[in-house]
């Protein structure tokens, strides 16, 4: 993907699709293990799906309402997305490659998806039963024809598009919508196999082709035609600035609106009859603007992140998450209250953060706990902990981010059910999300001080997704940290009045517009170490690097001649080649089985090393419209653990790609022996525990 190189960035679209394609080799890579290639291509085509849904929508906004749309305006919206159209049909060539390939391994396996075509007689009673006693309840067939007011079709659910005719006058053809009911009933059914080492897996949408005869009896057809397509929608909820109504009640309308959000993606068999794809195509106001996508028989693969696990024969090999070794015998704030320590996740097991809360929930000498929630877990046992700190008498102060996009409906669950036990529960800023991951627990001492402990953690309060994310969580009972992480607790109280909280954190560096004065600052540093001819580094590990200003310092600084190493899983905006830059800027992005998404920079700073861990990210929306938090380790061993992991990454040929000019994606390779940093980091880590 060759690009001038007059511009001073990539733009941030096309960035963001080119991190999709490193998600993508993942699933093209025949070393990784078939499961784990499935579950890609369902990673890839969600992230798809919520690139369309927000930002495409976003690009389309902005060249409906021109100079007007009021945001961080690309400087051609037509331009990336004619960009987008272009990559994207490209990259759906290569998932389809990718999943023949796939289909033929899994029946080397001797593991067959089924389609209604392909049946044997047990098979086919099997899903006649299966539909009359399981499916059939769900199933709302409309016949489109004769409805006048089309109906607003689900964003996130795939429709089965049905023709029928008789064999002796074709001519007259009906057409059907129905929606597949996968959310209540999962997408995959296991049939009976005809061998036990044979496994036969059947989709829902197959199950419904099979029974259409008996769903459309009562019209007299003989002869079917169906095909699966899906609407994707504009999914950002325009939280408007009225002030009348709370928050809940615009998101609760957003999230109603989504329903009617307008169509910027309709993707459909290219098999499809074409008169239906026509009629469909008209009755649901199209235009060949919006993104019509012709792919294959399945749609909606992001379902194949839960492929059926128990037809594989070996089992899933992915390492236990295992107790940091200072936490095997103690209890979690003894320790705390005696040093700092890290848990990196997922090697380290997320139970000490409930067991930290659930600690403080029974100890009599515990008055307040307050804590910062974006993504919780489905079943969440932080939740559970905190009701029965309430219900122990403790104050507790929960922020709940409602606008943690496609979380909003959980989260406006658990703010009722928080508020029904009598937490308080903070839900809004205006114009800004709250997505710093914090706790503080206030203590009463012996001789009636108060002292207090918590963390700050760059990843999401998830026990879910901690097993999967790979993030840093630092617990600490250090004053002058625990001070700051209250200062942002006063601000989340009372935003309106509180930004002077922010302003006196005295070590913590907050966001908004705080931390980014601060980066800018100890780049700056670097840059005149560095210009006096003495030694200076950065390296800067995170999720995404867009922010212009901080890109431009960047620019600065290579060219003074700091030592910048950078690990950036997605976006990346800069371009990391220059023949202008004293030193070669190392840029790379990790792309494995974990998902790295802790943030943590390191400032050479005259060597007394600066390190930080952040929820922050260099973005603008992190930097000027989020409250974030980035914290200062002091801890030596702490130090040394966060810069060996980052060491191992930045040594990392197997997993590595080159964040080059031209987006090619390639690999990093040397001859060296093969190190897989996240395989490295879990050996790391684990000795520890040996010793």
């Amino acid at each position: 993907m060759a690009h001038n190189d007059k511009r001073k960035t990539i733009a941030r679209d096309i960035s963001w699709l080119s991190f999709n394609a490193r998600v993508l080799q993942e699933a093209a890579d025949p070393t990784v293990p078939l499961r784990e290639r499935i579950r890609f291509l369902g990673i890839f085509s969600n992230n798809m799906d919520e690139f369309f849904r927000v930002r495409v929508a976003t690009l389309k906004r902005m060249i409906q309402f021109g100079n007007k749309a009021n945001m961080h305006l690309e400087n051609d919206p037509q331009q990336i997305i004619d960009e987008i159209q272009m990559t994207v049909l490209n990259q759906q060539g290569e998932f389809n490659r990718i999943w023949e390939e796939v289909m033929q391994l899994l029946n080397e396996q001797k593991i067959f998806l089924r389609t209604e075509k392909e049946l044997n007689t047990e098979q086919q009673n099997f899903v006649r039963n299966y539909y009359e006693e399981e499916v059939s309840s769900d199933i709302i067939p409309l016949m489109i024809e004769s409805i006048p007011e089309f109906p607003a079709l689900r964003d996130k659910s795939i429709y089965l598009a049905v023709v029928m005719w008789k064999k002796e006058s074709a001519l007259k053809r009906k057409y059907a919508l129905i929606e597949i009911p996968s959310r209540t009933l999962g997408r995959f059914s296991i049939l009976p196999s005809p061998s036990a080492d044979e496994h036969h897996i059947i989709l829902l949408e197959d199950v419904i082709r099979f029974n259409l005869p008996d769903i459309f009896s009562y019209f007299g057809y003989d002869q079917y035609q169906s095909h699966i397509f899906k609407v994707t929608r504009d999914a950002e909820i325009d939280i408007d600035e009225d002030l009348t109504t709370n928050i809940i009640q615009k998101l609760e309308k957003g999230l109603k609106n989504r329903r009617k959000g307008k169509p910027v993606r309709f993707v459909y068999d290219r098999e499809m009859d074409p008169g239906l794809l026509e009629y469909l195509v008209r009755r649901l106001n199209l235009s060949k603007r919006d993104n019509l996508i012709p792919g294959g028989r399945i749609h909606n693969f992001r379902h194949f992140m839960d492929f059926p696990e128990q037809v594989f024969k070996e089992k899933r090999n992915r390492k236990k998450p295992f107790d940091h070794p200072q936490l095997t015998t103690r209890r979690v704030s003894d320790v705390i209250l005696e040093k700092d320590m890290m848990l990196h996740f997922p090697y380290h097991s997320f139970l000490p953060l409930i067991d930290l809360i659930r600690e403080a929930a029974f100890d009599p000498d515990v008055t307040t706990i307050k804590i910062t929630c974006y993504r919780l877990a489905p079943a969440s046992k932080i939740i559970n902990a905190l009701i029965n700190a309430v219900r122990n008498g403790k104050e507790v102060v929960v922020m709940l981010e409602l606008r943690a996009r496609f979380e909003e409906e959980a989260n406006i669950e658990w703010k009722n059910r928080l508020e029904e036990e009598g937490a308080k529960v903070l839900i809004e800023i205006p114009n800004m999300k709250v997505h710093s991951k914090l706790c503080v627990i206030k203590k009463k001492t012996k001789d009636n001080n108060s002292i207090m402990y918590g963390f700050v953690s760059t990843g999401n309060l998830n026990e879910k997704t901690a097993r999967l994310y790979g993030d840093h969580c630092l617990l600490t009972s250090n004053q002058k940290i625990m001070a700051d992480v209250n200062r942002i607790f006063s601000f989340l109280e009372q935003p309106k009045t509180g930004m002077n909280f922010l302003r006196d954190c005295k070590v913590i560096i907050p966001s908004p517009s705080i931390a980014k004065k601060e980066m800018l600052n100890l780049v700056d540093e670097e840059i005149r170490q560095a210009r006096k001819k003495k030694p200076a580094a950065i390296t800067l590990k995170m999720n995404s690097l867009s922010d212009e200003e901080m890109i431009q310092k960047l620019y600065e600084a290579a060219k003074a001649g700091v030592q910048i190493k950078l690990i950036i899983r997605g976006i990346f905006c800069m371009l990391s080649e220059h023949k202008k830059f004293e030193k070669p800027v190392r840029a790379i992005s990790i792309v494995d089985e974990y998902l790295e998404h802790a943030r943590v920079w390191v400032f050479h700073n005259k060597g007394k090393e600066k390190v930080y861990i952040s929820s922050a990210d260099w973005m603008l929306r992190n930097m000027e419209h989020r409250v974030e938090a980035t914290c200062p380790i002091w801890n030596e061993e702490i130090q040394q653990e966060l810069k060996d992991i980052l060491n191992i990454q930045l040594q990392d040929n197997v997993k590595a790609r080159w964040l080059d000019n031209n987006l090619e994606n390639e690999y990093v390779r040397t001859t060296k022996k093969k190190i897989r940093s996240q395989v490295e980091t879990y050996n790391y880590l684990y000795k520890k525990t040996q010793i």
